[in-house]
């Protein structure tokens, strides 16, 4: 409030001068005033593109601020409301939301009489860790199951020959599981070690005949038509790392078959060149793909023979081969496989 006798004191110049140097101030004010806004609404959008729920809360916990992930996460809020804040904290907190879960490494810290609070997804690392620790594990038991199921080989195939005629299928039976363990043990000790392709020139009746002597490995009771379909034009990639990309699509479809309501079951097989890529497609009639968001997730399978190797090795083969691996689900159930060829 300005004193009115000293105003009266004035003389016009100085009440002139007064006048103006209070505009100049009110001027100013609104100037600062904008600027602390468009400062404010910059903070803000720079916390809203950061990859981290940020929240700011009042001492009684009330929500001074919080940015978009901030919203689409509000249950970290409600497992930190039995947790003391008054103290910085670090902590890791999981989530599950449709059938997904995520972790987040949470971190609190007091300023300015306010809590701030933020969240980030560390989900990716936390699967990298797993994966790293159950590669490690599995690597570890292939190598331990090596050696007996090598010995138990050895037995079955000197068995074959001493066996009555009537046990020999049962015998056959023993030979198909062991195969089959040691496809589980190579395939294990590839995805830990890592793949290293080293291509050749392949005839497209040599993997033929390698799915059609596989198929004569595999168990199943159904009735299956395999429908072959190859291109008579030979094409460049690792043999025998192919041959287990195409061997565990195979075996998944007959799962498939196996699992599915037909009682009669189709696949068919086809080799292609389409765009200097040699492509082999895969279709079956057999159950449909249940969850394909985790098709190519280690470790993780829906199948009841499953082992959740078999799609995951099949990926980083073919992308060792600068490949892609496509679901094909318009029309029949089925998967794309490019490689690329060079002119």
């Amino acid at each position: 409030m300005i004193d009115q006798n000293l105003l009266e004191s004035l003389s016009s110049s100085d009440k002139e001068s007064f006048a103006k140097g209070l505009k100049e101030l009110i001027t100013q004010t609104y100037q600062v005033e904008r600027e602390f806004i468009e400062l404010k609404e910059l903070f803000e959008e720079v916390l809203d593109v950061l990859p981290t729920a940020v929240w700011v809360l009042e001492k009684g916990g009330e929500i001074f601020y919080q940015n978009s992930l901030a919203c689409e996460i509000p249950q970290i809020l409600e497992k930190l409301d039995k947790l003391d804040l008054s103290q910085n904290m670090r902590q890791e907190i999981e989530l599950e939301s449709n059938k997904e879960s995520k972790v987040y490494l949470v971190q609190s810290n007091q300023k300015l009489n306010k809590l701030i609070i933020s969240a980030t997804d560390i989900t990716s690392e936390k699967r990298r860790e797993r994966l790293a620790s159950m590669g490690q594990i599995s690597a570890h038991l292939a190598h331990e199951i090596r050696n007996p199921i090598g010995s138990v080989a050895l037995l079955a195939s000197t068995l074959i020959n001493r066996v009555e005629l009537k046990n020999k299928s049962l015998v056959l039976e023993i030979k198909k599981s062991i195969w089959r363990v040691e496809r589980i043990i190579k395939a294990t000790l590839l995805f830990s070690k890592g793949v290293h392709c080293n291509k050749a020139t392949i005839e497209p009746q040599a993997i033929k005949d390698e799915l059609l002597e596989s198929i004569n490995h595999y168990t199943y009771a159904k009735n299956i038509d395999f429908q072959f379909n190859f291109l008579n034009d030979s094409f460049e990639a690792d043999f025998d790392l192919l041959c287990i990309v195409l061997q565990n699509f195979l075996f998944n479809a007959i799962d498939a078959i196996e699992e599915g309501e037909e009682e009669n079951g189709v696949v068919e097989i086809s080799y292609s060149k389409e765009a200097q890529c040699a492509v082999f497609k895969i279709f079956d009639n057999g159950k449909p793909i249940e969850n394909p968001e985790i098709l190519f997730e280690p470790f993780k399978s829906t199948k009841l023979k499953g082992n959740g190797l078999g799609l995951a090795l099949s990926l980083q083969i073919i992308e060792a081969h600068n490949g892609s691996i496509t679901l094909l689900q318009e029309g029949k159930k089925g998967f794309a496989i490019k490689i690329p060829q060079t002119e």
